[in-house]
């Protein structure tokens, strides 16, 4: 059984977030994007402490496809060093997983 994964990854603002995410759908290497504005992030950047506000992105993918999204994912980025972390859920309900599979490339690069 093909695995679900699930891709993290903040941006700037809701435009860029919002236009990448629609990019990934509609080459089908992402079924689902959901947008959660309203983040802050706090991190080391080139020997200091930085705080900005972002977008997080919850990318809903496979396994197969992953590689291929994070690849587009970084290419369209506006971050030098954008965030993509890939996790796989413990389960998923049945009838979301065959959407989201459904929703996919099917030629699995």
């Amino acid at each position: 059984m093909e695995s679900v994964r699930l891709v993290l990854c903040s941006f700037p603002d809701l435009d860029s977030a919002r236009q990448i995410g629609t990019l990934l759908v509609e080459r089908q290497l992402a079924a689902c994007v959901n947008l959660l504005p309203g983040a802050e992030s706090i991190y080391h950047w080139q020997g200091k402490v930085e705080s900005a506000p972002e977008v997080l992105a919850l990318f809903k993918t496979t396994e197969i496809l992953r590689s291929a999204l994070e690849e587009a994912l970084a290419q369209a980025h506006p971050y030098e060093v954008p965030e993509i972390i890939a996790i796989g859920p413990d389960a998923v309900a049945g009838p979301y997983r065959a959407w989201l599979l459904e929703s996919l490339r099917q030629d699995g690069l």
